[in-house]
């Protein structure tokens, strides 16, 4: 008990490698004196906030405090470390760099609430951020951020989001259920190795009316007859695409009666029916 107090006496003035020993020290109550120490610099309580088992007494501490905060490296630190007060980390995204918080969006065990707001922080700044950064969060950014830039449909970001390792089906077929979406993204996506064979993308550009009636048609022999059908039900697709989504209706029927006579009146299905 004396050597604790002791050293918690000795965190409030140490320096040097004293006071580096201290930063590893298991006692809160030494970490907490340290906090007071007036020669604890910016690197000493980053090299700090790096330890894994810090008590969470400490990290709400440091929290409250600031001074403290007014340097960004200790901002950051506080806000990756696992263990950090929720709320102190929700208040902290919302100073943190572009990429840092890219970063905190895609780290994986972030817990989803701070993912989420992570992403709330970068889609609010996408209208302000020059084309430059804009490029490099539809290279790297998280999904939501790269469907978001794929939207807005800029020539030298279109190609980009398409190829962001992150970007997920789901976020392809959000962008095709906008009505306002320029044909360029559409043709973009049609002609992407990877999002143009999806066959839920396929069925989304039938169903655009910004869709290039060319790639329509060449798409209708790949989907099931009863989404051709859903397709055609009056409302959903423009009239003048209806009547070719009833003509690919009929072929299917008239193959399906066909092969059906077929197999009836082969040479197999007669010597079975005469057995």
């Amino acid at each position: 008990m004396e050597g604790a107090d002791h050293d918690r006496e000795r965190a409030v003035v140490a320096t040097g490698n004293e006071l580096a020993a201290l930063l590893h020290h298991p006692d809160t109550g030494v970490l907490l004196a340290l906090l007071d120490n007036p020669t604890l610099d910016e690197t000493q309580l980053c090299l700090l906030l790096e330890r894994k088992d810090l008590p969470a007494e400490i990290l709400e501490e440091v929290a409250r405090r600031k001074p403290l905060l007014k340097s960004y490296r200790v901002k950051r630190a506080l806000a990756f470390h696992p263990r950090a007060p929720r709320l102190a980390t929700l208040r902290l995204l919302r100073e943190l760099y572009l990429m840092d918080l890219v970063q905190v969006a895609l780290l994986p065990g972030t817990p989803a609430e701070l993912k989420r707001n992570a992403e709330d922080q970068l889609a609010a700044r996408l209208p302000q951020l020059p084309l430059g950064q804009k490029i490099t969060l539809a290279r790297r950014g998280p999904a939501r951020i790269a469907g978001a830039l794929l939207a807005e449909g800029h020539k030298q970001i279109v190609a980009v989001a398409l190829d962001n390792a992150n970007l997920t089906e789901a976020q392809i077929l959000k962008v095709l259920s906008r009505e306002k979406l320029s044909p360029d993204v559409i043709q973009a996506i049609t002609q992407h190795r990877k999002w143009s064979c999806a066959y839920n993308v396929r069925l989304a550009v039938v169903r655009h009316r910004c869709s290039i009636l060319s790639t329509v048609l060449s798409y209708l022999p790949e989907l099931t007859v009863s989404d051709l059908r859903e397709l055609a039900e009056p409302g959903i697709v423009p009239e003048s695409l209806r009547k070719y989504l009833q003509a690919e209706i009929g072929r299917r029927v008239s193959l399906s009666k066909k092969s059906a006579q077929d197999c009836e009146t082969s040479p197999i299905s007669g010597a079975s029916k005469q057995d």
